[in-house]
């Protein structure tokens, strides 16, 4: 996502931005789903063609088109997932619903888009940063009984 943002602003504006500037403009007016009240930002970067600092303002909804790619993929990813799953998973999922973990979870309204898309109720984990590694820590605690679930059986 912050490799879009940083591709929009060099077509757009010819503006260079680096990793930070583009993660925070991200996290302050970068959305997935239209916003009640659209934001805007003030950016500051490099121009490109004088190579002088350079100031302009950009709105979220040019940054939620610029998202728009790496959204998609995620949106793809999920419904490939689902039709992937177990007939039981998904009559859970149908019942609780999904629930998204991970830093890219707090993207504005992806949640909102995520459930519009699927039909199915979107909850974010109450942490959502560290929820992927405290999961990980209770599977590796597990490691002989997941090794159990994922050893397939050998047929001589």
């Amino acid at each position: 996502m912050d490799l879009a943002v940083i591709n929009h602003m060099k077509k757009t504006y010819n503006l260079m931005v680096g990793e930070r500037t583009s993660e925070e403009i991200k996290i302050k007016i970068g959305s997935a789903y239209p916003l009640e009240e659209e934001l805007g930002m003030e950016v500051r970067g490099r121009d490109l063609v004088s190579g002088l600092p350079k100031l302009i303002t950009i709105s979220s909804e040019e940054i939620r088109e610029a998202l728009s790619e790496p959204v998609n993929q995620i949106l793809e990813s999920v419904r490939l997932t689902l039709e992937r799953i177990p007939p039981e998973l998904s009559a859970d999922l149908i019942e609780r619903g999904i629930v998204m973990a991970g830093g890219g979870s707090l993207l504005k309204g992806l949640d909102k888009l995520i459930a519009e898309d699927t039909g199915l109720p979107v909850h974010i984990a109450d942490d959502p940063i560290t929820a992927v590694a405290l999961g990980t820590g209770k599977v590796l605690n597990e490691i002989n009984y997941l090794k159990k679930l994922t050893v397939a059986p050998r047929f001589d």
